[in-house]
């Protein structure tokens, strides 16, 4: 395989211009041997394209496209069914007139390809129902609907509330036909970003197989470490497979770990770490979600949440934790029924999502990006350095340069979690190994830091908020946190960090080296 083929979703190039391609086509027979309705979620620029144009073309009966892949000796390519293909992938749709225009367009041009003609009467559902009709007429067999990014007008839109409506009317107006032409269906696909409740989007439809969470099909997109082994392996020579492990891969639904192909390709492609994914995508709603429920940002690492809150959200019912996951920047590490309930702990997939967050979460809780990029640079040398005394001066400056009139208009030091929120996004945006309520046998741990075989533990306090006369550094001591890493490395720091909210700056800030004798 000569090439890479970065953000290419068409089987038929990928073949015939010889790009390295990871055989999916397995997942293909599966799907249609148990079922016939199903719904997959996963995050932006993950494969999800790609995989519904190969149940395309398999459908077709193209054959010839799947001549080294696991398909072709396992799939009837006498029948070659008729195809609707449906993609909301490309271009953004503003209002409800652009939406139904867009529909129009998509469903003449399956229309031409399938050499059918139905006219356009009084709805776009009766249009939509002729064309799945006269297909299985003029074809002699079933007709296979597959739909690509269905929610994407919707999310376009999720930050006009009215807008989004409108286009989850229209849109739901287009989907309740798969029910009623169910007897001229063979099989129906369709992927998204996220999971709209069933009543307020697929109006009836109660069989769609929700496969998202299943584990079976946890690597349909993405790399597995095999797959990435088999297909790349003389893109991988003279790298660290750790470091690549550490960066790309870790996303998971359930079932086995995958690495983000658009990441992973591209990073082949150029030998450079970079947060390839995260800045195809702007979060900007997920910020403003983040700042008006003034969420604790180091809590995002140890978030534990339900299968309700998760898996399925409307226009009216968004939370962080539900679009962080939805998104994908947060991934499931494991599942636990908890009475009738199955809660999920969620965590960061690597350190691209991790890092790259982190620093988009800074930029908007900073008042100046220039001052917030040569902090970095002074807290990583302080760092580098061993030096705590300077990250006491640097954290002090920063928070007296934050002017009164920014701290008037974002109202964020008024809640407890805004100070240790500013250190955790510096510390993870620099990309440092860093582990939020951290769990011991006494407690949790604020923070922990890892760097250069060096340990280093944080307690925050706001003093106007805990009222014990206890200082942070102390609280360190009593509750014995340091004895998790006794042993593992001769240089542990102890770090107690104090603000008052009224002064809006630290007024302690104390450390130690933790002795081990």
């Amino acid at each position: 395989m000569k090439k890479l083929p970065v953000g290419i979703s068409n089987l038929k190039e990928i073949i015939e211009q010889g790009y390295a391609y990871v055989d999916k086509s397995r997942f293909v027979y599966d799907l249609v041997e148990r079922g016939k309705y199903y719904f997959l979620a996963r995050p932006g620029r993950f494969g999800k394209s790609l995989f519904v144009d190969t149940l395309k073309e398999a459908f077709e009966g193209n054959k010839a496209l799947f001549q080294s892949l696991w398909l072709c000796d396992n799939w009837d390519w006498e029948k070659r069914f008729p195809v609707i293909h449906i993609s909301f992938a490309e271009g953004v749709l503003r209002n409800r007139a652009e939406l139904d225009g867009k529909i129009l367009t998509i469903l003449d041009e399956n229309q031409k390809r399938l050499g059918i003609t139905c006219e356009y009467q009084d709805s776009i559902s009766s249009l939509f129902s002729g064309v799945i009709r006269k297909a299985k007429e003029k074809y002699g067999l079933r007709t296979v609907v597959l739909i690509d990014e269905y929610d994407k007008p919707i999310l376009d839109n999720i930050t006009e509330p009215i807008i989004a409506e409108e286009m989850r009317e229209g849109l739901k107006n287009l989907y309740s036909v798969i029910k009623g032409q169910d007897a001229n269906i063979q099989f129906a696909f369709l992927t998204g970003v996220s999971k709209f409740s069933k009543v307020s989007l697929f109006s009836g439809l109660n069989n769609l197989t929700d496969i998202s969470l299943d584990p079976e099909y946890s690597a349909s997109c993405g790399y597995s470490e095999d797959e990435l082994t088999q297909v790349f392996s003389n893109h991988l020579k003279n790298k660290s497979r750790e470091d690549i492990r550490k960066w790309y891969n870790g996303y998971s639904w359930l079932g086995e770990k995958v690495y983000n192909p658009f990441s992973i390709l591209n990073y082949l492609r150029t030998g450079a770490f970079r947060n390839y994914w995260f800045e195809t995508g702007t979060p900007t709603f997920l910020i403003n979600l983040l700042k008006k429920n003034r969420y604790y940002i180091p809590g995002i690492e140890n978030i534990e949440a339900s299968e309700s809150l998760i898996g399925a959200f409307d226009i009216d019912f968004i939370e962080p934790e539900n679009l962080l996951f939805q998104a994908g920047y947060l991934t499931i590490e494991q599942g636990q029924r908890v009475a009738g309930k199955i809660f999920y702990k969620l965590r960061y997939p690597n350190m691209e999502v991790k890092a790259s967050l982190s620093d988009y979460i800074l930029n908007r809780y900073s008042h100046d990006r220039v001052v917030k990029e040569k902090v970095q640079l002074q807290i990583y040398r302080a760092f580098q350095e061993n030096n705590p005394d300077a990250l006491n001066t640097v954290f002090q400056a920063l928070f007296s340069s934050i002017p009164h009139d920014w701290y008037r208009k974002n109202k964020l030091f008024e809640y407890e979690g805004y100070y240790a929120s500013v250190f955790y996004c510096y510390f993870t945006a620099l990309g440092l190994d860093v582990t939020a309520e951290d769990t011991t046998s006494h407690g949790r741990i604020d923070m922990t830091v890892r760097i250069d075989g060096r340990i280093y533990i944080f307690e925050f306090k706001v003093v106007d908020v805990d009222k014990s006369q206890q200082t942070a550094l102390n609280q360190i001591k009593q509750k014995g946190y340091a004895d998790k890493y006794r042993g593992i490395t001769d240089e542990i720091y102890l770090i107690g960090v104090e603000f008052d909210r009224g002064r809006r700056n630290i007024i302690r800030f104390e450390w130690e080296q933790f002795s081990q004798g």
